[in-house]
């Protein structure tokens, strides 16, 4: 009898200390539960706060670092309050309540502060894909049959990349097409090295005589290059390096990414709009301006967009000096602006709301919702359109995004994806495997 009082007795008195934490946790400001929100790893610049929230009370930090004295215990509200030394490196933070309830442990490097100047201009960027990209199926005339497929037979998939052929690599359509050719003149074979996804496989098939045309095809539609238009989201004036268009540019038919092997950009001009409604997004109708005059090359295609180095350095009336990049932790929801264009090749900025900001550990392009609150862009566009992603996102004075996607329910509302994946693609701050392929830290 005396045991199972004496276990009764530990289990209410577990149940109440249960209790009183949880009631804790809802009594405390959102501060408190902000902390389970922070991303397990991240980073941070030397120029500005460590952790965006004030007086949380009852919670110490205990902050791990090679360059401060490790386990010191100090108030949280002590700890954000201040900017981060000089010194860069690694450091952990402990969270605790009372100094002896672990809550969360939140890795983060410092880095040295980046700076950069804002785009907003429209560009036209032209891609030139990695080998030929198949788009589709374009069966040969037989006279034993109303029409056959060479390279569907052989396994050659809509979206497939053809690289090489008998060991050439293949550049362009016109060169795909004088290989299969003069390889069906001397009735050879063709050893097609194709790439899908991540694989790289082969293919063997002999190309047919296509009566109507007089020269030998084995059945595709290719396309060797793309192009689209876009915003540029920022550059560095310094190395020249550039960051636009803000998510990964996909041929238009088989809706596969481009794998750039080069490309150019260049200044576009808005000619017109196509209002987004529900159901249905809009689009800018922008041409190519100053055709002979590259505004920079290309150097990949990626999911945060496309990345190289400017041939010269466009003006930008509102930030023409370079203003700082903010790491996520210093984003706030609230307001903001965007950099664009929606007539002619003028830079206007609008405002915007930052609606939420989801929490990554792991680099993805929806990391900020966000919303068209200026008047003046939904009369003229009704929200976000086609053409704007890459507009720069501006919050105090600092870059902390780009436009990425739209709603398609809601012109109104869009993604956003963070600064720092950009600057990382960009190669303005390192990339690191700590925490597998492609995450910062």
């Amino acid at each position: 009898m005396i045991h199972i009082h004496s276990n009764n007795r530990r289990d209410r008195a577990t149940l109440g200390i249960g209790i009183a934490l949880l009631l804790i946790a809802l009594c405390f400001p959102p501060q408190f539960r902000q902390i389970y929100t922070l991303p397990a790893h991240t980073f941070l610049f030397t120029d500005e706060p460590q952790i965006p929230a004030i007086n949380i009370p009852f919670i110490t930090a205990k902050v791990n670092s090679q360059e401060r004295r490790p386990d010191t215990e100090i108030p949280v509200s002590a700890f954000i309050s201040s900017t981060i030394s000089p010194i860069t490196g690694h450091a952990s933070i402990d969270f605790k309540l009372f100094g002896v309830i672990p809550l969360r442990t939140v890795q983060f490097d410092v880095l040295p502060p980046v700076k950069v100047i804002p785009g907003g201009q429209s560009i036209g960027a032209s891609l030139h894909s990695r080998g030929v990209l198949v788009v589709g199926y374009s069966p040969v005339p037989a006279a034993s049959a109303s029409s056959v497929n060479p390279a569907k037979d052989a396994g050659i998939q809509v979206g497939d990349t053809i690289l090489s052929i008998n060991n050439t690599y293949m550049c362009t359509e016109n060169q795909l097409a004088e290989t299969i050719d003069a390889a069906g003149k001397k009735g050879r074979s063709l050893e097609v090295s194709l790439q899908r996804g991540d694989k790289v496989l082969l293919a063997s098939l002999k190309p047919l005589l296509c009566p109507e045309t007089g020269r030998y095809r084995i059945g595709l539609f290719v396309r060797d290059s793309a192009s689209g238009v876009g915003t540029l989201s920022f550059y560095d004036p310094n190395s020249r390096v550039y960051g636009a268009i803000g998510h990964r540019i996909t041929d238009s038919d088989t809706l596969q990414p481009v794998d750039a092997e080069e490309g150019n950009v260049v200044l576009a001009s808005v000619q017109g709009i196509q209002r987004g409604t529900f159901g249905r997004p809009g689009e800018k109708i922008g041409v190519f301006a100053n055709g002979d005059t590259v505004l920079g090359d290309v150097h990949k295609n990626t999911e945060f967009g496309i990345y190289g180095q400017l041939s010269f350095l466009p003006q930008n009336d509102f930030y023409p000096e370079t203003i700082p990049v903010a790491s996520r932790m210093q984003i706030q929801t609230g307001a903001a602006e965007i950099l664009m264009v929606i007539e002619g090749n003028t830079v206007a900025r609008f405002s915007i709301q930052i609606e939420k900001i989801n929490t990554q550990n792991y680099p993805a392009s929806k990391g900020l919702v966000i919303k068209v609150t200026d008047s003046r862009l939904l009369a003229k566009t009704g929200g976000i359109v086609q053409g704007m992603s890459g507009s720069p996102i501006i919050q105090n004075g600092k870059l902390i995004g780009a436009v990425t996607h739209v709603f398609i329910t809601d012109p109104t509302k869009g993604y956003g994806c963070f600064a720092d994946w950009m600057l990382m693609e960009g190669g303005l701050i390192p990339k690191t495997e700590k925490q597998g392929p492609f995450l910062p830290f």
